[in-house]
């Protein structure tokens, strides 16, 4: 499923359906062990969907959105979304080229050669940062 996951949500981006997130700023999770992470700016309520070019599950909790430009914008969910982590996948809907942090998010999972979705998560504001690699002296 993992390697499933990145062609998946791009598939689910390019039909405009779907998409992913869990962020804890002051915390570590395995994907951002080796950056520093630099917020950027206030929270934005809203991204386009149309400038995502990936996304990135960094656990239960956050989500990082890749834009077009380069830029990323981190989505740290108010709550933990129970299986997020483990799947790497989720899915969204919207009715406008907005993905905004009122809206909800599905964990998908693959049951039996089958698209299922689990329990609807919802999204928090969306906080653009840098990923600063560290050195090994750092650590």
């Amino acid at each position: 499923m993992r390697t499933l996951a990145p062609v998946l949500i791009s598939a689910l981006l390019v039909t405009g359906g779907c998409a992913a997130a869990d962020t804890n700023m002051g915390g570590k999770s395995s994907v951002d062990e080796n950056y520093t992470i630099k917020t950027i700016g206030e929270p934005k309520t809203c991204i386009m969907r149309s400038n995502i070019s990936s996304t990135d599950v960094i656990d239960d909790q956050t989500i990082d959105f890749k834009m077009r430009n380069g830029d990323i914008y981190r989505n740290v969910l108010p709550h933990k979304c129970s299986g997020l982590g483990f799947e790497e996948a989720f899915s969204y809907k919207t009715s406008t080229n907005q993905l905004c942090n009122v809206d909800i998010i599905h964990v998908l999972t693959q049951t039996g050669g089958r698209l299922d979705t689990r329990g609807a998560c919802g999204l928090g504001k969306f906080q653009q940062i840098e990923k600063i690699p560290k050195t090994e002296s750092e650590d």
